[in-house]
């Protein structure tokens, strides 16, 4: 694993594709992103809920034929509406037409909007790592198996055909997104990466310290996981999504304010940093021409 840091963003799908979507997703490979990453939500919240949101796929599949060489994901997929066999599906067809630029971010989903669409009562956080426990093990088998079945407690396959597999091998890499145990297992076990937001606890109300010192247990929490999976920690890149914690957007205020904040979090052993693109009169409100400065600053000064 490098021991430079590399700069991602996430690109909200609250764009029309031909109302200036195409052009953000070009304009992250022209800047110089790593991996253009999205939401896989089918709502999200306040103030999002009641304006435009478009699927994550359909959205990463048109940014496929849009773009030559950057990385493109979701960050994150949860089992909330989604099934194994069929998200395997959509999967390795976006593979294959992205020329194998996919990373699948993947989580155990929250209580949100996309918790009881489908007309189920919310799970409880226990429900959930079940479900998890079981989702991750058999997307990865029908990712890098031809002909699947399978009975568990929550998901079934009958000879899910999966031909001809992922263009990445063995499969295209998961981000697990985790800071449970349970969580932290699965990443070190499937994960080719480990992705979380800080301690939500302290997004509001928190200090930069205290949350450097979360980042820094769940940190060593992963190490343990690894060392009980038979994995070394550095085999799995770390990426940090920000604008959970208690700096939020205020990090994109200045060239040398996130410098400052990316070395911080470099030096707890993160690897890789995701930015939100900005969206004005919302959390993720930012100044345009200082976040394409970040850009393509960042990368140099932190090599």
């Amino acid at each position: 694993m490098s021991a430079s840091l590399r700069l991602s963003t996430c690109i909200l799908p609250v764009h029309r594709w031909h109302e200036g979507g195409q052009e953000l997703w070009q304009r992250a490979e022209e800047l110089g992103f790593h991996t253009g990453f999205t939401y896989d939500h089918l709502s999200w919240r306040v103030p999002f809920r009641d304006g435009a949101w478009f699927g994550a796929v359909p959205t990463l599949t048109a940014a496929a034929v849009a773009t030559e060489r950057l990385r493109l994901g979701t960050l994150v997929t949860s089992p909330n509406f989604r099934h194994p066999v069929t998200l395997a599906k959509e999967l390795i067809s976006l593979d294959d037409i992205s020329g194998g630029r996919i990373t699948l971010g993947i989580g155990a989903g929250g209580n949100g909007f996309d918790a009881t669409v489908l007309g189920q009562e919310a799970w409880t956080p226990r429900e959930r790592a079940d479900r998890f426990g079981e989702f991750v093990p058999l997307l990865d088998r029908l990712l890098t198996e031809g002909s699947v079945s399978h009975r568990g407690d929550f998901y079934s396959a009958e000879e899910a055909r999966n031909i001809p597999g992922c263009l990445q091998g063995p499969r295209l890499p998961f981000a697990v997104a985790a800071t449970g145990p349970r969580g932290l297992r699965l990443a070190a076990r499937y994960g080719q990466a480990w992705v979380t937001t800080g301690d939500p606890k302290l997004s509001d109300g928190g200090t930069a310290g205290q949350s450097e010192a979360a980042l820094a247990g769940q940190v060593q929490k992963l190490i343990a996981a690894c060392e009980a999976e038979g994995r070394q920690a550095e085999d799995l890149d770390k990426v940090l999504l920000t604008g959970f914690t208690p700096e939020g957007s205020s990090v994109l205020g200045s060239v040398d304010r996130f410098v400052d904040f990316a070395g911080r979090h470099r030096a707890l052993g993160f690897n890789e940093i995701v930015v939100h693109w900005p969206i004005a009169d919302t959390h993720f409100a930012a100044d345009g021409k200082v976040f394409e400065a970040i850009a393509t600053e960042v990368s140099g000064q932190l090599d």
